[in-house]
C-alpha cells in the first residue's frame, strides 16, 4: 500500500469544507440554547454570536499565515510541530484522534438524527433516535471511506443546500418581523431578566461558550492540507473567507429568527423550535421543505467532521507515532484512503456516541463524569492553540508587526475568553471533564514512550 494521499481538492472545495463543517447543526441546535441562557435577550444573543465569530476569525487568520508557510499532512498538527516540536504536535494529534474528532462527530450524528425524528414525530431521546444516529454515523463513514471524491462533492452540494434555509430565514424572517412588529418586540422585551440568570456578564459568557459548538469545525479543514492543490495558497484563502462567511451567516440568521417567532415561544418549543419558526415564516409546506434542508445541512456537517475523524490515526501514523503506526499510515491504493485509520475512527465515534447518550440523554450513567461532550472538547482545542500563538510571536521574525504580534495576541485573548466562558458556563463539570482528558492524554504519553523505546531498540540491533 502507498502512504501518500492524492492532491484532489481545490479552493472551492476547501472553502465549502470550512463553511460546510462549521455551518450546519450548530446554528439550529445552539440558537435555542442561546435564547434560553440569555433569557430571550436578543441583543445579547447577537453580541455573543459576534464575539464567538470574531474569535474564530482571528484564530483562523493566524493559522492561515502558518498554512501559507508550512504544509504536510494535518494542518494544525503541522503548525504545532513547527512551533513547539514533534512531542507537542503528537499530543495535539492524539487529542484530535481520540477525543475531539470522534466526540464532535458523534454529537453531529445525534443532532442529524434528532432533526429527522422531529420531522417525523419520533421521540428524540428514545431508542429510535439513537438507531437513526447510528445509521447516520455508519453511512457517513461509508461515504468517506469508500469514495473520497464523492464525499468531497457531497460536501460542496450540502454546503449550497444548507445556505438556503439560513438565507431565506435571514431575509424573509427580517422582512416579516419588521412588518408585523414582532422583531421590535423581541429586541426590546426580555423573557427572563438578566439578574435572575446570574447577571449580564454570566449570561454573555454562557452564550459565547454555546457558540463554540456552532462555530466549531473550521480547523478540521486543515486535516486535508496535504490533499489540496497548491495548499499554501488555497488553505489560507479558504480559512479566512470561509470563517467570515460563517459568522455573517449566523448573525443574519439569528436576526431573521427573531422576526419569525416570539422568543418565549421559541424558548418553550425545545427541539421543535426551529421547525416552528420556519413554518411561521414560510407556511406549513414551505416550512417543512426548508426544515428538510436543515436536516441535509446537518448531514453535510457530519460528513465534514467524519472526513477529519477517519484521518486522525493516519496523522499519527505518518509521523511514526501512536499505536501501530505501520498499520495506520497505510493508504489503500485503489480508493486512496487510509482505511485502517478510518476503521478505528468510526469505532471511537461509536464509543463517544454511547457516552453522549449516557451522559446527556439518559439518567446520567456516568454520575459526575456526565459532562457536555459537545462543548468542552472544543474549548480544550482553544487551550492547545495558545502555546502555538505564543511561539508565532517568538519565531516568525520575518513577519510584520500585524501578522507576528497583533493577530496572535488577539487570538490568545480570544482563546482565554473561551476558557473562562467554559468555566462560567459548565462550572464543576469542567473538573470532571479535565480528569477524563488527563486520563486520555496519559494513555497517549504511555503509548508514545513505548513507541520511542521500540524505535530505539530497533536502531540498536
Amino acid at each position: 500500500m502507498e502512504n501518500r494521499l492524492e492532491k484532489r481538492y481545490g479552493l472551492v472545495t476547501a472553502i465549502t469544507m470550512v463553511v460546510g463543517i462549521a455551518i450546519g447543526s450548530g446554528i439550529f441546535f445552539k440558537a435555542e440554547k442561546i435564547l434560553n441562557c440569555t433569557g430571550g435577550n436578543t441583543p445579547i444573543g447577537i453580541i455573543a454570536w459576534i464575539i464567538g465569530g470574531s474569535i474564530m476569525i482571528v484564530c483562523a487568520y493566524t493559522f492561515a499565515n502558518l498554512a501559507a508557510k508550512y504544509e504536510r499532512v494535518n494542518g494544525v498538527v503541522d503548525y504545532a510541530e513547527e512551533m513547539l516540536g514533534s512531542q507537542y504536535g503528537y499530543y495535539i494529534a492524539w487529542f484530535l484522534a481520540v477525543m475531539y474528532y470522534p466526540a464532535m462527530t458523534s454529537v453531529l450524528a445525534w443532532v442529524s438524527a434528532k432533526y429527522i425524528c422531529v420531522l417525523i414525530g419520533w421521540d428524540i431521546k428514545g431508542g429510535a433516535c439513537m438507531a437513526v444516529a447510528g445509521f447516520c454515523l455508519i453511512a457517513s463513514y461509508a461515504l468517506n471511506a469508500l469514495s473520497p471524491m464523492l464525499a468531497g462533492r457531497f460536501q460542496v452540494s450540502t454546503t449550497i443546500v444548507k445556505m438556503i434555509p439560513l438565507v431565506f430565514m435571514a431575509v424573509i424572517g427580517t422582512v416579516k418581523g419588521l412588518a408585523s412588529g414582532l422583531m421590535i418586540e423581541n429586541f426590546t422585551q426580555v423573557v427572563v431578566p438578566a439578574k435572575e440568570l446570574g447577571g449580564t456578564g454570566h449570561i454573555l459568557f454562557t452564550a459565547v461558550c454555546a457558540t463554540a459548538f456552532a462555530y466549531d469545525g473550521w480547523i478540521i479543514a486543515t486535516s486535508i492540507n496535504s490533499e489540496l492543490k497548491d495548499s499554501k495558497k488555497t488553505l489560507p484563502k479558504a480559512l479566512v473567507i470561509g470563517t467570515f462567511i460563517v459568522m455573517l451567516t449566523y448573525v443574519v440568521y439569528y436576526i431573521g429568527l427573531s422576526g419569525a417567532v416570539e422568543n418565549k415561544i421559541m424558548m418553550a418549543g425545545g427541539e421543535a423550535g426551529a421547525r416552528l419558526a420556519f413554518i411561521n415564516a414560510f407556511s406549513q409546506v414551505g416550512g417543512v421543505a426548508l426544515f428538510v434542508f436543515i436536516i441535509i445541512s446537518c448531514l453535510g456537517t457530519l460528513n465534514g467532521l467524519m472526513l477529519g475523524c477517519i484521518r486522525g490515526m493516519y496523522a499519527l501514523g505518518v509521523r511514526n507515532e501512536g499505536p501501530r503506526p505501520d498499520i495506520f499510515r497505510q493508504v489503500d491504493p485503489v480508493i486512496n484512503m487510509p482505511t485502517n485509520s478510518a476503521v478505528i475512527g468510526v469505532l471511537l465515534c461509536s464509543v463517544w456516541l454511547l457516552y453522549f447518550y449516557g451522559a446527556n440523554l439518559s439518567n446520567e450513567w456516568f454520575g459526575p463524569f456526565s459532562f457536555d461532550s459537545s462543548e468542552l472538547p472544543i474549548i480544550t482545542i482553544y487551550a492547545f492553540y495558545i502555546p502555538i500563538f505564543i511561539m508565532v510571536m517568538k519565531k516568525e521574525k520575518k513577519w510584520g508587526m500585524f501578522k507576528r504580534f497583533v493577530m496572535p495576541a488577539a487570538s490568545i485573548c480570544g482563546c482565554i475568553f473561551m476558557m473562562v466562558a467554559a468555566v462560567v458556563s459548565h462550572k464543576k463539570d469542567v473538573l470532571f471533564y479535565l480528569i477524563v482528558f488527563a486520563a486520555v492524554m496519559f494513555a497517549g504519553v504511555l503509548i508514545s514512550r513505548k513507541g520511542n523505546r521500540a524505535r530505539y531498540q530497533k536502531r540498536e540491533m
